[in-house]
């Protein structure tokens, strides 16, 4: 009897533990926006708000007058499991000067945590090959294939 009560309260110690961890993986469904921008000039965090030339989802380029040769492309958005994924390259006489970010999952702790140390690899990256010929991230392989789309999309539009 005494091993039956046991197994029992066991049992359902395992279930209550099982159902009540609330896990990470809720996706673009919290409460945040996923409209975020990350840039190779930004120092340590993403900054909330958009400086897209366009809107968001337009994915169309734009030129800038900030000097002779310079323009900003904008890459086509990227929907991952975990939300949308956006860039902007500025290209100064054929290669790329800047890349920002616009967009990226960050509804939850665990994608600003992964997004933080994700996102810099994935910008430097880009900068040094100056193409999409880049490595995903260990341990954020939505956001990197995301974020290759959308700079694939970019680059063709920059004609690079």
């Amino acid at each position: 009897m005494r091993r039956i009560v046991l197994w029992v309260l066991s049992t359902l110690s395992a279930l209550v533990l099982l159902f009540g961890y609330s896990t990470s993986t809720s996706g673009p469904q919290a409460s945040r926006p996923a409209t975020s921008v990350w840039s190779s000039s930004s120092s340590t965090s993403p900054q909330a708000g958009s400086a897209a030339a366009g809107s968001p989802g337009s994915g169309s380029s734009s030129s800038t007058s900030k000097s002779p040769g310079t323009r900003t492309v904008t890459g086509a958005v990227a929907q991952t499991q975990w939300g949308p994924v956006q860039l902007q390259l500025q290209v100064t006489r054929g290669r790329i000067s800047k890349v920002s970010v616009l967009q990226y999952p960050n509804g939850n702790g665990k994608d600003a945590e992964i997004n933080s140390y994700a996102l810099p690899i994935l910008i430097r990256e880009t900068q040094d090959s100056q193409s999409a010929n880049i490595d995903m991230v260990s341990g954020a392989t939505v956001t990197s294939d995301g974020y290759l789309q959308s700079l694939q999309s970019a680059l063709d539009q920059a004609g690079l």
